[in-house]
């Protein structure tokens, strides 16, 4: 039998814009947690298990430790100075409710005031954010699939994404990267474009020799 396989969903430009204009009136710590998760491709276990002492400011990069990972790969990944801008904020925020080193993201509510943010929790959120923008597809893995397709776009190598994604094999990174005809348009343009015009040109017009053909696109 066959197997198919569907591309994994990741919002249009509008979509992202809904969800934004939603999430950024939510508290700090909501905010960084969505910057972090989209800059860094962060899956949802590795994002509530970050800990104080992953963070390195100085370079804006975050460790994801291998035991929170689910190839048991540990990475070192940047983040946006935007997204620094409210790290730093949160941790101020952060320093009212412990001043202990640990797990980053800590709860809120009165029930688990201070302890480590929950994987359940985090869905929540997400989902509520959802749907209250209308996107009800969106969920914690969509922004790592956003980020994987979007260094794409910008024309990052297949092996470097796989890298920053913490991917062993780059078949596991194609299923995350998300291109649009208009895309692969874009990329074939800029990145083959001189190669392509000579292969196809005589195709288009057969009374051009060969020879002419490849001087024609030098």
């Amino acid at each position: 039998m066959p197997r198919f396989s569907k591309l994994p969903w990741i919002p249009d430009e509008q979509q992202w814009r809904k969800f934004l204009d939603v999430a950024r009136r939510e508290p700090v710590r909501n905010r960084v947690m969505l910057a972090l998760a989209y800059d860094a491709a962060l899956r949802r276990e590795e994002l509530c298990s970050l800990r104080t002492d992953d963070l390195d400011p100085a370079h804006r990069t975050v460790r994801v430790r291998a035991e929170t990972t689910k190839n048991r790969l540990e990475r070192v990944v940047p983040y946006s100075a935007p997204t620094g801008v409210l790290l730093t904020e949160y941790l101020v925020h952060r320093a009212t409710i412990s001043r202990a080193r640990g797990p980053l993201f800590l709860s809120e509510s009165r029930r688990n005031h201070g302890q480590p943010l929950s994987l359940w929790t985090w869905s929540k959120v997400v989902r509520r954010l959802a749907l209250a923008a209308g996107v009800e597809r969106f969920s914690t893995h969509t922004t790592r699939h956003l980020c994987l397709t979007d260094l794409a776009r910008m024309g990052w190598e297949l092996h470097a994404i796989a890298s920053f994604a913490g991917h062993r094999h780059t078949e596991t990174t194609l299923q995350y990267i998300h291109l649009s005809g208009r895309d692969l348009a874009e990329k074939l343009k800029s990145g083959m474009d001189h190669i392509h015009s000579w292969r196809v040109q005589m195709l288009a017009d057969p009374g051009i020799p060969q020879a002419a053909a490849r001087g024609a696109s030098r």
